[in-house]
């Protein structure tokens, strides 16, 4: 670290490889905090985190017991063991004696995504409640036809404002909070959705995955799903950086205007004149003079009943730069996805079981190089491009539901059927890296020192 530092202030290292330098070694170490714990409100199991995305500060929580929490992750509301561990209790609980509270499971907690003042919540009592954080009142409720598994969205959103909603119904409703109404409903699902995400690259894209073991992606300025993920269609490993794309697209097409150049089509004279005018000497065939037809994937029934997982897909989650999609099934299969070609990498992850009877709710790095995926009553961090196992976390005492990495403070926040929040952080400076910042002083100090110093 403090070789990255020397490095940075003599201009030896860009700020961008600075920056993700250090990220890089503080994910390294990550670990069970024992500096810092947030003292749970639950009593039930933890079923949904999210870290706001605006200042990195508050962190939204709901539970089977129908409670929603926040809780402010950056100032601590005391302080225990001498000042050595930073107690986080609940900014605010709402519960089942609130007037406007659920009456069942909350499955899924969402901020507001470019401002604190609101939240999300979606419930097994068939509701989805938009909430005002500073009055802690409802200000939108949308009634479902069934169980609200899952809701989200985007983050990338600049002309809409809506909710997407995954149920134990069939059809993915998107709820309107401007008009306080459904925009539309997404139909293709034979079975209920159990989770779903947008792009990260498009406010317009959404990727659902549902109890048929079908994932799907939808434009929601169309009708029809417009992408259904094949796991019989494969391709092996990550495909090339864009820039070697790019050069090697250059060369085949100089290769190929140097082919041209020798090869001449054949000419004849025009009667009326010296022009010399180019003609085919072969025939048109049929299948370029009409323009093929291009079918929705609705209308083709065999890639309809296309399937991402023998069974039900339990969790989805994209990578950064949108170009990746991670995803778990009620298989214990984790696959990752080519969005562009729409294959399966076959990335051969190490997982052992994952849970099956509700969604998992998985994290990525920033630079999403690595995988935070529950393994019932771990955590295990998976390299996202060759499936190794690079570090289990063992801290719960019971199934873990859900995950969420703050990119800002490099933190991972776990919950579980254990009622507990658990803080994963990267190990506070130890003896070894103090000699190291002490030898790197020294050495400093040498070479700054003056030629009169005594």
């Amino acid at each position: 670290m403090w070789k990255e530092t020397r490095d940075r202030e003599f201009g030896n290292l860009r700020p961008n490889s600075f920056v993700n330098r250090i990220a890089t070694a503080r994910i390294s170490s990550i670990q069970l905090s024992n500096y810092k714990e947030i003292v749970s409100s639950h009593r039930g199991s933890v079923d949904s985190l999210q870290v706001d995305l605006t200042e990195g500060r508050y962190l939204l929580a709901g539970a089977a017991d129908a409670t929603v929490a926040v809780y402010d992750v950056q100032r601590a509301t005391n302080y225990e063991g001498g000042g050595l561990i930073a107690k986080h209790k609940s900014v605010f609980v709402i519960n089942k004696q609130h007037e406007n509270g659920h009456k069942y499971a909350v499955s899924s907690a969402i901020w507001y995504p470019i401002d604190t003042g609101l939240f999300v919540t979606g419930s097994y009592d068939h509701h989805v409640n938009v909430w005002d954080t500073n009055t802690t009142q409802v200000v939108q409720n949308f009634k479902m036809p069934g169980k609200v598994y899952k809701i989200a969205m985007s983050p990338q959103a600049r002309s809409h404002m809506l909710i997407a909603t995954g149920t134990e119904d069939v059809q993915v409703r998107l709820c309107d909070i401007a008009s306080g109404a459904f925009a539309h409903t997404l139909s293709g699902h034979r079975d209920g959705v159990m989770s779903l995400e947008w792009s990260t690259s498009s406010e317009w894209v959404l990727v659902t995955g549902g109890c048929d073991g079908a994932i799907r992606f939808w434009d929601i300025r169309r009708a029809g799903c417009f992408c259904i993920l094949d796991q019989s269609h494969s391709q092996l490993g990550r495909r090339p950086p864009l820039l070697s794309r790019m050069t090697t697209n250059k060369k085949s097409s100089l290769a190929g205007q140097s082919s041209n150049e020798k090869v001449r089509a054949p000419q004849r004279k025009v009667p009326n004149g010296n022009a010399l005018k180019l003609y085919s000497t072969g025939r048109v065939s049929s299948h370029v003079k009409t323009s093929k037809q291009r079918l929705h994937p609705g209308m083709l029934s065999s890639h309809d009943r296309a399937t991402g997982h023998y069974g039900v897909v339990t969790g989805i989650k994209g990578t950064n730069d949108g170009m990746y999609l991670l995803t778990a099934g009620s298989d214990s299969r984790l696959k990752l996805w080519d969005i562009e070609s729409g294959c399966n990498t076959l990335v051969n992850f190490e997982t052992k079981r994952l849970q099956s009877t509700k969604a998992i709710q998985m994290a990525v790095s920033h630079d999403s190089a690595l995988a935070f995926i529950p393994c019932m009553t771990t955590v295990k961090v998976f390299d996202m491009w060759s499936g190794q196992t690079k570090g289990t976390f063992r801290g719960h005492y019971e199934n873990v539901n859900c995950c969420w990495y703050n990119a800002q403070d490099h933190e991972l926040y776990t919950g579980g059927n254990d009622r507990q929040i658990l803080v994963w952080s990267p190990s506070k400076i130890i003896s070894d890296e103090m000699d190291e910042w002490r030898k790197g002083q020294q050495t400093a100090d040498a070479v700054d020192r003056d030629n009169w110093s005594d």
